[in-house]
């Protein structure tokens, strides 16, 4: 996967510029001032998207001012090429269409989390835990195994902010076991979320372009496995054996919260269904799931209930669907939006199809996927998905399955790697933090380089 530094590199190596606007659609100026002053509005806002702490700035407002801003530009360029206004539409219209379908998808599955985390679902597993009265040890592999569990159905950054609040939770006064067992739950859920098309954005993203069938992603189960358990052996030696302090915290799941759960579980089922039997995109199920949670809702009417307001009339608690729909992760669904048209803007400008040529032609395959992984610890691996799928090298199931197994665990290289890593740094109050996180990147290296090889040996 190539950095924008790198696209820009790529782009050197062009000998003579194409013609301005070819038969596949896109528009081969590499070599124009603008189109370079493009790949330079992406690379200053992917900086500020990378300083999004210290500037205290949503990473989606500097990425959908680049989109506005290449767009713009390319708009100017293609004008001034001849190029119609009905061709230049085409291209935006092609970009929309992909954030469309993704789009839907993840406000469904946002909604859903957001609903069970209202309803209680994941405080009630919370409390369980911390009455266990399991040791750190314990509680490092427990967390950990249940990160690795959780991610593939729930996001990993929901994954991890639960795991974190039951380490913090339990973790009071040592914050060696609290900055080890984080750095343990950001590697499980990452590397959980490879091997589902539900448990990261880039798998979802590869299933959703038809490059692996659903099923197919299971095939990297044991390469996760191996990606999660190195590092957590390792750094298993080095926790503490005592007990935390005991803690009596008992929060009841609410009313309705098991529902959602099954309703949660089924929506996956259609987005499957939909996909495998019906050859309609996945995002149809999952609106189809919404309707039935907004259903739901409606029959739990006894007692003075609503079709959209309340669902429990035992506690006199209101719950608004909309709301649900209000408190999804805005900031990461535009910040998707940013990306694409970004990204887009450059593959329109020829610098993707150049940048595939030399990377996949000349490096090979293999180990531009490996590298991809390398650079998505570093950029968010979003970006470095779409762009590899806006080059779209003609790959087999293997190597498509290695690129979504690197960018997704990749990202556990540092701790601002993945959005997970970023969560629980703000939420750990200075017990996890950069530095500590890459103390044990060389643990996390050895874990990323296994799973590799166990793709390599199952899979090969």
């Amino acid at each position: 996967m190539l950095t924008s530094k790198q696209l820009v590199s790529a782009g050197v190596l062009a000998s003579a510029p194409a013609p301005a606007f070819a038969s596949d659609g896109i528009l081969h100026m590499t070599q124009n001032p603008i189109a370079w002053a493009c790949v330079a509005v992406f690379i200053l806002a992917y900086c500020a998207v990378i300083a999004e702490e210290q500037l205290n700035l949503r990473k989606s407002k500097p990425v959908m001012l680049a989109a506005g801003i290449i767009w713009a530009l390319i708009a100017w360029l293609a004008n001034s090429e001849g190029v119609s206004h009905e061709l230049l539409k085409k291209a935006v219209m092609h970009d929309l269409e992909e954030y469309a379908a993704m789009f839907l998808f993840l406000l469904v599955a946002m909604t859903y989390i957001n609903a069970m985390e209202e309803r209680g679902v994941f405080s009630a597993l919370r409390s369980w835990l911390v009455r266990q009265g399991l040791n750190f040890r314990q509680l490092f592999w427990v967390t950990g195994g249940l990160a690795f569990c959780i991610s593939p159905i729930a996001d990993n950054l929901t994954t991890a902010l639960l795991m974190g609040a039951v380490i913090m939770a339990v973790g009071v006064g040592n914050s060696r076991f609290v900055t080890m067992a984080m750095i343990n739950v950001v590697v499980a859920a990452n590397a959980g979320g490879a091997f589902s098309p539900f448990g990261d954005i880039t798998t979802l993203m590869v299933w959703q372009a038809g490059k692996v069938e659903f099923f197919t992603f299971f095939a990297l189960f044991l390469p996760s496995v191996a990606n999660f358990l190195v590092p957590a052996l390792i750094m298993n030696g080095f926790i503490d054996k005592g007990l935390p302090t005991a803690v009596d915290e008992r929060t009841p799941i609410k009313h309705g919260g098991i529902g959602i759960c099954v309703l949660f579980l089924i929506t996956i089922v259609l987005a499957v269904s939909f996909e495998n039997f019906f050859g309609l995109p996945p995002f149809m199920g999952m609106m189809t799931g919404l309707a039935l949670l907004m259903i739901y809702t409606w029959f739990l009417k006894a007692g003075g209930l609503t079709s959209s307001r309340r669902i429990d009339s035992h506690h006199g608690e209101d719950i608004y669907i909309y709301e649900r729909v209000a408190h999804a992760e805005w900031d990461t669904l535009l910040f998707f939006f940013g990306v694409i048209f970004s990204v887009g803007g450059l593959r329109y400008l020829g610098f993707l199809d150049l940048a595939s040529q030399t990377m996949y032609t000349d490096l090979g395959a293999s180990w531009t996927n490996i590298i991809a992984g390398v650079i998505s610890a570093i950029v968010d691996n979003i970006p470095v998905m779409f762009a590899i799928l806006g080059m779209n090298p003609q790959m087999d199931v293997f190597q498509w399955l290695l690129v979504t197994l690197t960018a997704g665990v990749g990202g556990s290289l540092l701790s601002v790697g993945s959005a997970a890593g970023v969560a629980l740094m703000g939420a750990s109050k200075g017990n996890y933090t950069f530095m500590s996180h890459l103390r044990w990147s060389w643990a996390i290296a050895l874990g990323y380089g296994a799973s590799i090889a166990v793709h390599f040996l199952v899979n090969g």
